[in-house]
């Protein structure tokens, strides 16, 4: 029998995803049993085990190296720097080729720095970002059993996030959400969307976006045979969407999201793009340059990153 593929990025190199990606794979007998394909530079991989001191034995037959010859000059650690945003970018960019032509079913990525990606001249803020020119309804949204968060917008500024919360796009969103997460599990999810101002408006009292563009689009989603409420205040919608595995929290911006998911399940949550025809998975946390190089990263959160693109795509 032929096993599925799941393609693994190294991130950039100064930061902990070379680390949390060797780390993950020494625990090899706890993964899933699929075929591993490792996109990154054996340089990289060779300069991590030595700092590591990391007794790296990994079943030939099981995992292989896709190198990406890219990085010539010595691996710097702990900051961002432009050969370490071209490498993780260029790791990226061969992996989802890769995924694209059908030689991997799932692709899992190491964190990338958004500033080494900028010094190097890569014009997208991040992974979702550069999907997104392929697949504009690309959805970013982070899974744990404590909780599920969609971000209704991601890496832009907050006056930006603010005036796109708008009645049609949101409506799009929800009935966008709706069918991609039917496409990764059989039943149905409720989704529970929050408010943009404190209380949810107060029924129009500390802001009017709730009477005018949110609650619209929910309606008009419900009547569609959604199962979706709101909007409901963001300060206890996360609280009672938490433990409740069928139901999914729509954030309307980045931090509102992120910050209750990472307090609550950040070694073991999962960032995963939604909208894409492979599935894509992360770790929820970033390179962590305070502390690459220490080998003190946690790689749990990688290790359910790889257990979960290999569900996913298993389901499919």
């Amino acid at each position: 029998m032929t096993l599925p593929k799941v393609g693994i990025t190294l991130g950039d190199p100064g930061g902990v995803g070379p680390e949390v990606t060797l780390k993950s794979l020494s625990s090899f007998s706890s993964l899933p049993d699929v075929q591993y394909v490792l996109f990154g530079s054996q340089a990289v991989i060779d300069y991590e085990r030595a700092a590591l001191n990391l007794d790296l034995s990994l079943p030939r037959d099981s995992i292989s190296l896709h190198e990406v010859e890219c990085l010539t000059d010595p691996v710097v650690k702990g900051k961002p720097t432009p050969p370490n945003g071209t490498a993780s970018f260029r790791y990226f960019e061969e992996a989802v080729q890769q995924a694209q032509k059908g030689n991997i079913q799932a692709l899992v990525t190491a964190p990338i720095s958004k500033r080494s990606w900028d010094l190097a001249g890569i014009p997208w803020a991040g992974h979702t970002e550069y999907l997104s020119q392929f697949y504009p309804e690309a959805i970013m949204f982070f899974w744990s059993e404590d909780l599920k968060v969609a971000l209704y917008t991601h890496h832009i500024p907050l006056q930006k996030a603010i005036a796109k919360v708008k009645e049609k796009s949101l409506f799009e969103f929800i009935g966008q959400l709706d069918k991609y997460m039917n496409s990764i599990q059989s039943h149905s999810f409720e989704f529970v969307v929050a408010g943009l101002n404190p209380h949810a408006g107060e029924q129009g009292l500390l802001g009017s976006e709730e009477n005018e563009h949110i609650l619209p689009a929910i309606e008009k989603a419900r009547s569609n045979g959604i199962r979706v409420s709101g909007p409901f205040p963001p300060d206890v919608l996360f609280r009672d969407a938490r433990n409740k595995k069928d139901k999914v929290a729509i954030a309307l911006y980045h931090d509102q999201g992120l910050i209750p998911f990472k307090l609550l399940a950040f070694n073991r949550g999962v960032n995963l793009t939604l909208g894409l025809p492979f599935i894509r998975t992360s770790p929820d946390h970033g390179t962590a340059f305070d502390i690459a190089g220490k080998g003190i990263a946690d790689p749990n959160s990688m290790i359910e990153a790889i257990r979960l693109a290999h569900r996913f795509a298993s389901a499919r």
